[in-house]
């Protein structure tokens, strides 16, 4: 390290001088603290949380594709089956003789099995998904709100153990002035501060979906 205080008052302390490997070693080191703060308590809590929300958001998109599928396959039984049912009624009306009734009966039931389909779709694109929508956007919000105070607390953690450890030099000096913003608790910071600003614009996008529907959870 060579400088002159006279024309270079201001230091950089750096723990390579390589700038490519000084920035590998930084990226290691920020991702190795964000993996400690998902093992965090009320981050993994939230974690949790959130997968149970998309998965049962994952399970009713699965049901609405399903009985859509189901629901034209039920309309063809329909289709295949009344009319020829229909002329089966005719043709014994015509004949004089007594009416067969049962493959009216077995219509009937294919038809109030659609009425039922389509009233299980209706509540799952009207209800059921929208809330599940909703609150897996709530719970990822609260998941990433989570996990950016506990970013802000391992950097003002990492901070404060930095500033103990230069005591020694700033009784010699009186001031040290020091810039974190470049190190690791800078970038657990900035990580932090992108969550944040995520996670806003998640829950309004809730707020959004919540006041369009007119729901609570």
């Amino acid at each position: 390290m060579s400088f002159e205080i006279s024309r270079t008052p201001t230091l950089e302390a750096v723990s390579n001088s390589d700038e490519t490997q000084l920035e590998a070693d930084l990226k290691a080191r920020t991702s190795a603290a964000i993996e400690q703060v998902d093992e965090q308590e009320d981050v993994k809590t939230a974690a949790e949380t959130l997968l149970s929300s998309r998965e049962k958001l994952a399970k009713l998109r699965r049901a609405e594709r399903w009985l859509s599928q189901y629901a034209k396959e039920v309309e063809e039984k329909v289709t295949s089956l009344r009319e020829p049912a229909l002329d089966a009624l005719i043709d014994a009306a015509a004949a004089g003789g007594k009416p067969e009734f049962k493959p009216l009966t077995e219509v009937g039931t294919w038809e109030s099995r659609a009425r039922a389909i389509s009233r299980a779709i209706q509540r799952l694109v009207e209800t059921l998904l929208p809330v599940a929508e909703w609150t897996a956007l709530r719970e990822e919000s609260h998941w990433m709100t989570a996990k950016s105070r506990a970013l802000e607390r391992m950097a003002q953690g990492r901070a404060e153990k930095l500033l103990g450890q230069m005591r020694d030099a700033v009784m010699e000096e009186m001031v040290l002035p020091v810039d974190l913003s470049k190190g690791v608790s800078g970038a657990l910071l900035g990580h932090a501060a992108e969550l944040r600003s995520r996670a806003i614009q998640i829950s309004e996008n809730a707020d959004r979906i919540e006041k369009m529907r007119g729901f609570r959870r």
